[in-house]
């Protein structure tokens, strides 16, 4: 196995590893004893998952979610830098996307290490691709505002690039708020505008729907309170 920084994709829920990831990845992954995790208990349960005897006793986890010090991400990669593979494991999908993995993954490239990304499912582009809209140019978000004025206020700039420019326009939510975000959403839009709801993807609570907002306004949507969801807006 080549010595590299592995980006490794972890399920988006609760599904079966071997659904949803090659078994090549499996096969990394054994091999690794450092990783850098963006929470180490979710860390610690996936490595399980993927191998029931993985030796996670064995393993040194250096933590890099919202109150890691960035400082110390250098530091972290002293065990490539000695000539061991290292993994790096986010808490959904994949890692270095919308993820801290990013500065990561950046300080490898500035001191000319190895990247080498696995792959896995991403709900991005996986909402992308079950959305019908244009794939040919998306951009990702990230949060809205939470304000309702300033959401109102970011939800029509991104409605205005959707038709002016042809590209759709990824966001996300905190589950709880779910609700309040589609209801921005058809309070805001066009009633012609496109909007796809996917939540849940790759598991038993999988939902993805594309209408447009005045056919949304005569359907039910499910209870998503809980399940983590994309929205999608196109022309």
């Amino acid at each position: 196995m080549e010595t590299a920084l592995y980006l490794i994709p972890v399920t988006l829920g609760d599904t079966p590893v071997d659904q949803v990831l090659p078994s090549y990845n499996r096969d990394v992954v054994v091999r690794l004893r450092h990783f850098i995790v963006e929470n180490v208990r979710s860390a610690r349960r996936f490595l399980r998952q993927t191998d029931r005897t993985f030796p996670i006793d064995d393993c040194t986890f250096y933590e890099m979610g919202k109150h890691a010090d960035e400082h110390l991400f250098a530091q972290y990669l002293q065990p490539l830098r000695s000539g061991t593979s290292m993994g790096v494991i986010s808490e959904a999908g994949c890692p270095a996307v919308a993820d801290p993995g990013a500065n990561v993954v950046a300080i490898a490239h500035r001191q000319g290490l190895r990247v080498i990304p696995l792959s896995g499912p991403s709900s991005m582009i996986m909402a992308v691709m079950g959305s019908g809209l244009n794939g040919q140019s998306f951009a990702f978000n990230g949060y809205l505002p939470v304000e309702p004025a300033e959401r109102a206020k970011r939800i029509k700039t991104l409605e205005s690039r959707a038709w002016n420019e042809g590209q759709t326009q990824l966001f996300i939510e905190t589950p709880f708020r779910n609700r309040k975000m589609f209801d921005a959403l058809l309070s805001s839009l066009r009633p012609a505008t496109r909007l796809c709801v996917a939540a849940g993807i790759t598991t038993a609570q999988e939902y993805i729907r594309t209408h447009t907002v005045q056919e949304w306004k005569r359907a039910t949507l499910p209870e998503l309170k809980d399940v983590p969801a994309i929205f999608l807006i196109g022309k």
